[in-house]
């Protein structure tokens, strides 16, 4: 999920690097929190026995503590979306500063963006059921994410006010697409589910999530080199993060437009969780506004201690985590029998501070490796 994001703002003559800067830690550490939170998410996933009676796209839940539990990992997607789109845009802004021609970096893109779709397919599918089988017929988060990065490549080096309308655009006129009729019984529903709708297929349909990485890159474009400071990165991205917020609750209490599941009272639990597979408009705003926010907070940390520095080690390899940490839950829980599905919110996170025990140190043994390795597949992870 990482498209080769640089060590800073380097400074470049034509063809020639100059002297690397700093690395952007505050978006490494916000990687990291993403991480960590999901890894939350997948322990409550495997040990939480909730979910042998909810579905995930249900809004209801028995107490507080297990509306949180979930609602905590909905920032996740959007956040990896996001992030994405903007380390696509930096990674490419730095390919064509060293010399790179623009056809060259996109093709490197094209390549990370199979290889996603690969990992989903081939690895990320079977690891949920502890290597049980092997299963291709399913379009997750990994995939819909590289299926972004390649499309994104295509428009990489648009202005970032046209990306940002074309964004724009998808959110506003998605609500609509969504009551486009279709066959469940045709073949036709592959395409639809890949695209446009959530179903057994995909969960993450691409357009709205690529819409997100859409912002991700526009963002980018101010974060790396248009806001010359962290305080200024720092304040802009909360003041916007909050705007879009307002908007997502202005978009919510219309109870029409851009809304998907109803809510009983405003600000009770399902008025926050609105859907999340397909997002409706308000799923969308709510987090982009969070995501944006929350880089913009943690930039601002950072400007006064290194709290957070633990979380950029997460942060820096992405994939990795996300790909091993999923099936060591399902071989201890589903493949040895053990207590799945057989707590809740107590044994959700008992679960997860296990599981982070293992893999922080696995974090940072691999980004020792992938720091000094070469090799292109290790550069991928």
């Amino acid at each position: 999920m990482d498209p080769g994001f640089g060590r800073g703002p380097a400074s470049f003559e034509k063809g020639r690097p100059m002297a690397v800067k700093e690395r952007f830690h505050f978006i490494d550490q916000f990687r990291g929190l993403i991480g960590v939170m999901m890894a939350l998410g997948h322990s409550n996933e495997y040990f939480n026995h909730v979910w042998f009676h909810f579905k995930f796209w249900d809004p209801t839940f028995p107490n507080g503590a297990q509306f949180g539990l979930r609602y905590m990992g909905y920032l996740c997607a959007p956040g990896f979306l996001i992030m994405n789109g903007a380390m696509v845009y930096w990674a490419f802004i730095r390919r064509l500063k060293r010399g790179d021609n623009v056809w060259h970096a996109r093709w490197d893109f094209i390549q990370r963006g199979l290889f996603l779709i690969l990992v989903q397919l081939v690895w990320v599918n079977s690891a949920w059921g502890a290597f049980s089988r092997l299963r291709l017929d399913h379009f997750g988060i990994i995939a819909t994410i590289g299926t972004s990065m390649i499309i994104l490549s295509f428009m990489i080096s648009w202005k970032w006010w046209a990306r940002l309308s074309l964004a724009g655009a998808i959110y506003l006129v998605y609500p609509f697409i969504l009551k486009i009729p279709h066959n469940p019984d045709s073949w036709t529903h592959y395409l639809m589910e890949m695209f446009l709708v959530t179903g057994d297929f995909n969960l993450y349909p691409v357009l709205p999530w690529f819409a997100m990485a859409l912002v991700g890159s526009v963002m980018a474009h101010f974060w790396f080199e248009s806001w010359k400071s962290h305080a200024e990165r720092s304040k802009k991205s909360m003041l916007i993060g909050l705007g879009l917020v307002a908007v997502a609750v202005l978009v919510r209490l219309g109870r029409g437009y851009g809304n998907i599941f109803p809510y009983s009272e405003i600000f009770s639990w399902s008025f926050f969780i609105d859907q999340k597979y397909p997002p409706s408009l308000s799923h969308m705003l709510w987090f982009t506004g969070e995501v944006i926010f929350f880089v913009g907070l943690f930039c601002r940390i950072g400007m006064h201690n290194n709290v957070l520095k633990p979380l950029g080690f997460i942060g820096k390899v992405p994939l990795f985590f996300y790909a091993v940490h999923i099936p060591l839950l399902a071989i201890f829980t589903r493949r040895l029998g053990i207590y799945y599905r057989e707590g809740a919110v107590i044994a959700s996170f008992v679960g997860w501070i296990g599981l982070l025990l293992v893999m922080y140190p696995l974090a940072l043994w691999f980004g020792k490796v992938k720091r000094k390795s070469k090799n292109k597949l290790i550069q991928m992870i």
